[in-house]
Parts: structure tokens; C-alpha cells; sequence
């Protein structure tokens, strides 16, 4: 009874080793037959992605070009305009020109203080050069009227350089770059300082030749 026992122990125990010996082999097997599968698989894994980020690589430098490319003109049409107002009158010299053809106008209208200084060294200059016994016209002609008709002299001077002062301004246009009109307000301005102009101008051709204010008469 004893023996069978253990020799039936024997033999289960024979059996298990059995079994496990031949469970092992075939795992082995198997990760035998699997290893190159799954390196094969790493490998086509890690070509896949170098694909992948060239591909990507090539994208991004195509977008980069098509990026240039659509700002080249952008910067060409940029650059004309840049040389197109460049090249064109910035108008600040003509509206400058028209306001001080203005200013010489109300000069030659009010007086300045060169017409004044002017008249007063003639009328100096009289009283210098007349005696006290000369008669009362010679007098009054000597110290006023000299310097009465230097200050309409002066007055002139003014006058003509507010006239062609306002006339350049507006002839400018005419001699600049084609297709650049003049500003309202330049051409207003330049037309007030042609007509003041003219006016101071009229006024002291009168008052020079005596035709306005003339001297009173000492008889």
C-alpha cells in the first residue's frame, strides 16, 4: 500500500514537471517568434514618424514661401506709394507762401515799422537840410511830403511782393507733378493775398503821386 502511494506520488509529481517543462518551451517559443515581429514593428513605427515630421517640415517651409510670396507685393505696392508721395508736393510751401502773401498785403495796407522808420528820417532829414527862412510850401513839402511819399513807397514795395507772392502760389500747380491738385484752402488764401496786393498796390501808387492825401496847400 505504501509503495503504491509513493510511487503513485512519483508519478503525479513527473507529471507537473512535465507539464511545466513543456509550458515553458512554448512561452519561450512564442517570445522567441514575437521578438522580431516587435522589432520590426518599432522600427516601421519610428520610419513612420521621421515621415511624419518631414512631411510636416515641408509643410511649414511651404507655407513660409507662400507667406513671402504674398507679402512681396504687399511691400512692392507700399514702396510705390512711399515714392508716388514723395515725389508728389506735400503742400506745406505753397500754404506757407499763401499766408505770408496775406501778411505782406496787410502790411502794405496798416504800415510797418521800416515805412515808419522810413518817414521819420525823411522828415529828419528835412528839417536838416530846409532853413527856417525858407518859404511855409517848401517847408511842408521838405519835412512832410517826402516823408509821406517814402512811406507810400514802402507801402508799394509791400504791396508788390504780396501780389506776386500770392501769383506764385497759385501758378505752382502748373510746374509740380501731374495729377496733384492744390488744397481749397491754399488757393483761398493765396487769392486774399493776391487782392490785398492789388489793393495796397493801387493805394500807394495814389498816395505817392499825390492823387490821394495830397499835401495841403499853403497859399
Amino acid at each position: 500500500m505504501g509503495t503504491k502511494t509513493v510511487d503513485g506520488a512519483g508519478t503525479g509529481a513527473e507529471a507537473k514537471n512535465d507539464e511545466t517543462a513543456t509550458d515553458q518551451t512554448a512561452a519561450d517559443a512564442t517570445e522567441a517568434a514575437a521578438g522580431p515581429e516587435g522589432e520590426v514593428s518599432a522600427e516601421a513605427a519610428e520610419a513612420a514618424k521621421a515621415a511624419e515630421a518631414k512631411d510636416a517640415r515641408e509643410a511649414e517651409q511651404s507655407a513660409e514661401e507662400a507667406g513671402e510670396t504674398d507679402d512681396e507685393p504687399a511691400d512692392d505696392e507700399l514702396a510705390d506709394l512711399t515714392e508716388e508721395e514723395a515725389a508728389g508736393p506735400s503742400g506745406v510751401g505753397q500754404g506757407a507762401g499763401a499766408v505770408v502773401s496775406v501778411a505782406l498785403g496787410l502790411v502794405s495796407l496798416t504800415g510797418g515799422w521800416i515805412g515808419t522808420v522810413a518817414a521819420a528820417r525823411e522828415t529828419l532829414i528835412g528839417q536838416l537840410q530846409t532853413s527856417s527862412s525858407a518859404s511855409v510850401a517848401k517847408q511842408v513839402k521838405e519835412v512832410y511830403g517826402d516823408a509821406w511819399a517814402t512811406t507810400a513807397l514802402w507801402a508799394g514795395l509791400f504791396a508788390l511782393a504780396a501780389l506776386l507772392t500770392g501769383v506764385v502760389v497759385l501758378a505752382r500747380p502748373a510746374f509740380g507733378a501731374p495729377g496733384k491738385p492744390q488744397a481749397p484752402w491754399i488757393k483761398s488764401v493765396a487769392w486774399a493775398g493776391v487782392a490785398l496786393g492789388v489793393i495796397g498796390l493801387l493805394l500807394a501808387v495814389l498816395k505817392y503821386s499825390d492823387a490821394l492825401l495830397a499835401l495841403p496847400s499853403t497859399s
